[in-house]
């Protein structure tokens, strides 16, 4: 939830789920300044998070996701 609400205070899109394994994977898209600031606020994580590391990954989308969803 704390994601999403991220997500959508910074206007981007995408989705966000619970890995097997306890991490988490998520498809940010948007402009790259909000895309950044996200980056920032997911290495951070939400009060009483641990974060242990961030990964990123940059791709190309065909069409950009419409709205920022929890998948899993």
């Amino acid at each position: 939830m704390w994601t999403r609400d991220e997500a959508l205070r910074l206007g981007v899109t995408g989705w966000v789920r619970n890995e097997a394994d306890g991490s988490v994977a998520a498809l940010i898209a948007g402009p790259d300044g909000a895309i950044s600031a996200m980056i920032e606020r997911l290495k951070r994580g939400p009060a009483g998070a641990s974060v242990s590391g961030v990964e990123t990954e940059t791709i190309r989308l065909e069409k950009r996701p419409a709205d920022f969803r929890i998948t899993g």
